[in-house]
């Protein structure tokens, strides 16, 4: 029992300091009525993202006597939209989301979420909000913006939107990625590791950088770019070497939703993971109609180390999870 590690994992008076700034995050939403919710942690459906790792669990109770399958949800964006839906208005949440996936310095299967969505805002109005709370919480500079194809352009001489897979290859080998290269039969993997492992530690680390404009085979729940549908409006946040937030301009037609659902679960069956069943509330609240708007998920936890200027994520969470 003397090794038993019962203590928080972070010191009082950075919880005190994590309290006050999810008071001025309240406080600046406050000022710009935009109304705080709450929504599930449970539900009956989970996400098809290949990427997503669900925790599930059963109910067992009245009228589920052989169990409810209920998954801890990985964020509350489908949530949030049905009430979007129903005539919410501007809402945000801040909230405890689950992803069953290794922790470590940035990452714990518990975490803090917050996200907001903002009906007849696009990507860009957005962002100048996101951009707002940043300066107001972290008194850093204004962000500075760049398009996911300039920045392969600028770093590492690439037009990631027409490179074909073999040229992709040779600049992964390039980079010592030969053997993660050879497995590969597309270019989404491949992108996503030299944006990852060369382009990431590059951007936002004197300010904060949007990156916009991810692919459309990158943003399943974001609207395509009119001018060019070969990108859509997605964007992420980084800033000194963490990424902080991701948003989208959102997709509201429902038929397209569902054909999404669709090949994410065909890349599930490429990749031998197990179907997933698409949230048929969710598609049925975008068929009721979903508003044009924005939103975004940002972490807490990350937001608060770069605040307090902690190194990990379990210096700024009360129990990460070897203590939970």
């Amino acid at each position: 029992m003397n090794d038993v590690k019962w203590a928080p994992s972070a010191d009082i008076e950075t919880l005190k300091q994590r309290a006050a700034i999810l008071a001025s995050i309240r406080a600046f939403f406050a000022e710009r009525e935009v109304f705080e919710v709450e929504t599930p942690c449970l539900s009956q459906a989970s996400v098809t993202d290949v990427h997503l790792a669900t925790f599930v669990t059963q109910f067992v109770g009245p009228s589920y006597a052989k169990g409810l399958p209920l998954y801890l949800q990985t964020s509350p964006e489908f949530a949030m939209k049905r009430l979007l839906a129903a005539g919410s208005g501007a809402i945000y949440q801040i909230g405890k989301a689950f992803r069953n996936e290794e922790s470590g310095r940035h990452h714990n299967p518990e975490f803090t979420m917050l996200e907001w969505y903002r009906p007849g805002f696009d990507e860009y109005l957005l962002m100048d909000e996101i951009d707002a709370l940043m300066q107001s919480i972290l008194s850093c500079a204004k962000a500075t913006r760049i398009s996911y194809q300039a920045a392969f352009e600028k770093y590492l001489s690439i037009d990631p939107l027409t490179i074909e897979l073999h040229a992709l290859k040779a600049v992964c080998e390039q980079y010592g990625y030969a053997e993660i290269a050879a497995q590969e039969t597309s270019v989404d993997p491949l992108l996503q590791l030299l944006f990852c492992m060369e382009i990431e530690p590059q951007i936002g680390q004197n300010v904060p950088c949007f990156v916009y404009h991810f692919p459309a085979s990158q943003a399943a729940l974001a609207k395509l770019n009119e001018q060019d549908p070969r990108v859509a409006g997605r964007f992420e946040l980084y800033f000194k070497g963490m990424e902080l937030a991701n948003g989208f301009n959102e997709l509201t037609n429902a038929t397209e939703q569902s054909l999404r659902f669709d090949e994410d679960n065909l890349q599930r069956q490429q990749m031998a993971l197990p179907k997933v069943e698409k949230d048929n509330r969710f598609l049925k609240a975008l068929e009721q109609g979903l508003p044009n708007c924005a939103g975004v998920a940002l972490g807490i936890d990350r937001l608060v180390m770069l605040a307090t200027g902690k190194a990990s994520i379990k210096e700024v969470i009360a129990f990460d999870i070897e203590r939970a």
